[in-house]
C-alpha cells in the first residue's frame, strides 16, 4: 500500500526567462518547491488530511526527496498576455471522507475568476459523491451557500497564481499547487 498524506500545503509562484523551461524552473523555485522531484497525482485530497501552512510544510521535507504534488501551470512568450494557473480544494465536514482538488489553467482570466473556476469544479466534485442536491446551471455563489448549508462541505479555497506576459516576449510561466506531507504522528 503506497502513503496517505496527513498534510498537505498550497503554494503558488511565477517565473520569467528566455527559455521555456528555466522560466518553469524559476517558477518552481518562486513557489518553493523546485529542490523537491515532484511527482503529478489526481486530484484527491486524502482523509484525516490536515491543510497546513507552506512554512510548516516545508519543514518536513528534504532536497531531492520524491514529493507528490496536485500541480497545475501554464506559460506564454507573448507580450502582455495574461496566464493563470489554480488549484481548488474541497474538503468534506467528515474529516473520515475523502475529498477533491482540481485543477485549471486559463488565459485572460483573473486570479479571482480562474480560481474561482478550480475551486467550484473540486467542491462540485465532492458535492456529487456526497449526494449535495445543487443545480449546476445556476452560479457559484449561489451552490457555494447551498453546499455550506448542508453540513457536509466544510471547506473550499484555491490557490490561483496570474502574470502578464513579458513585455520583451520572455517566457512567463505560472504554476499553483497542492503539495502532500507525511507528518509525524501527532501533528
Amino acid at each position: 500500500m503506497g502513503p496517505v498524506a496527513k498534510g498537505i500545503f498550497l503554494t503558488k509562484g511565477v517565473g520569467k526567462h528566455r527559455e521555456k523551461l528555466t522560466s518553469f524552473e524559476l517558477a518552481l523555485r518562486s513557489a518553493g518547491i523546485a529542490e523537491f522531484n515532484l511527482v503529478r497525482v489526481s486530484s484527491i485530497f486524502p482523509p484525516n488530511c490536515r491543510l497546513i501552512p507552506i512554512q510548516e510544510g516545508l519543514k518536513h521535507l528534504t532536497p531531492g526527496q520524491i514529493v507528490f504534488t496536485v500541480m497545475h501551470e501554464n506559460a506564454t512568450n507573448e507580450p502582455h498576455r495574461l496566464v493563470a494557473a489554480s488549484v481548488g480544494l474541497a474538503i468534506p465536514s467528515n474529516p473520515a471522507h475523502y475529498g477533491y482538488l482540481s485543477e485549471h489553467h486559463s488565459f485572460g482570466e483573473t486570479d479571482q475568476k480562474a480560481g474561482d473556476y478550480a475551486e467550484d469544479l473540486a467542491a462540485s466534485m465532492l458535492a456529487t459523491i456526497l449526494g449535495v442536491d445543487f443545480d449546476p446551471n445556476t452560479s457559484y455563489d449561489e451552490r457555494k451557500n447551498i453546499w455550506r448549508m448542508s453540513d457536509k462541505i466544510v471547506t473550499t479555497r484555491n490557490v490561483t497564481q496570474s502574470a502578464i506576459g513579458d513585455r520583451d516576449g520572455l517566457w512567463t510561466t505560472v504554476v499553483a499547487a497542492a503539495v502532500f506531507v507525511d507528518l509525524p504522528e501527532g501533528r
